[in-house]
């Protein structure tokens, strides 16, 4: 069952979210759907403007659902990935990452960007295939991305859910220099757009399609998130 939205932001005990899909459209009750129910609407849980130690410091997702973080770039994504995942993730940076160690002396980005973006789909597509829950960095400017992911998420009986970072400009801006790598004022500005509209989408509860919740994040929620799981990752730890 869906945790209360003011339960949740007012505790440090995990937060689970709800395992189900979307709410099916409606008028579409007759024929193959009158089999199945529909099914509850989507969640939004705004866990921003709250003091640390306020907000859960686990989020718990169900078997086979697939974890879409999001915002801009700098605004701490891969940060909170790399801090507070311990199970399977696709991070479109540890991708560059390994390219870039074999080819940053040699060649421009530019040239083997194309490259970089391909190993990247395809870990992707291998981490779906395996059935386990994911955790998955998403731009923000692809969304035929998070309509393949909702897809590949319903297929094998999980749901979507979306993490949305929320970072004004400026703090990215800082990340992406305290990294040492930025993306171009071009690219930012894309980007920008891109996050605005999913985020104030979001705030009016209309979320991208096939997606079963979303989490509204600022920094201070983001950093007070110290695990975000699936059930029986502890057992597949202990036996690998």
């Amino acid at each position: 069952m869906p945790v209360n939205e003011t339960a949740a932001c007012a505790t440090t005990h995990p937060l689970t979210q709800p395992r189900t899909g979307p709410a099916r459209a409606p008028g579409r009750s007759r024929g193959r759907d009158a089999a199945h129910p529909a099914r509850p609407a989507p969640v939004v849980r705004d866990l921003r403007g709250r003091r640390a130690g306020q907000g859960p410091g686990v989020l718990l997702f169900g078997p086979g659902d697939v974890v879409v973080v999001t915002g801009l770039p700098g605004g701490g994504k891969s940060t909170l990935m790399r801090r507070a995942v311990p199970g399977p993730r696709i991070d479109s940076q540890d991708t560059r990452d390994r390219w870039d160690a074999r080819l940053a002396g040699r060649l421009p980005y530019a040239v083997y960007r194309p490259l970089v973006r391909l190993a990247h789909y395809a870990g992707l597509r291998r981490a779906l295939r395996t059935g386990e829950g994911l955790v998955v960095h998403d731009c923000g400017t692809q969304a035929w991305v998070r309509a393949w992911l909702a897809r590949a998420a319903r297929r094998r009986g999980g749901a979507l859910h979306l993490l949305v970072l929320d970072v004004d400009a400026g703090t990215a801006l800082a990340g992406q220099r305290a990294r040492g790598r930025g993306v171009s004022r071009y690219a930012f500005r894309r980007h920008r757009r891109a996050a605005h509209r999913v985020l104030h989408a979001v705030e009016r509860g209309d979320l991208p399609g096939g997606c079963a919740s979303a989490l509204l994040l600022d920094r201070t929620a983001a950093t007070g998130l110290r695990r975000i799981g699936f059930p029986g990752e502890a057992a597949r730890a202990g036996t690998g």
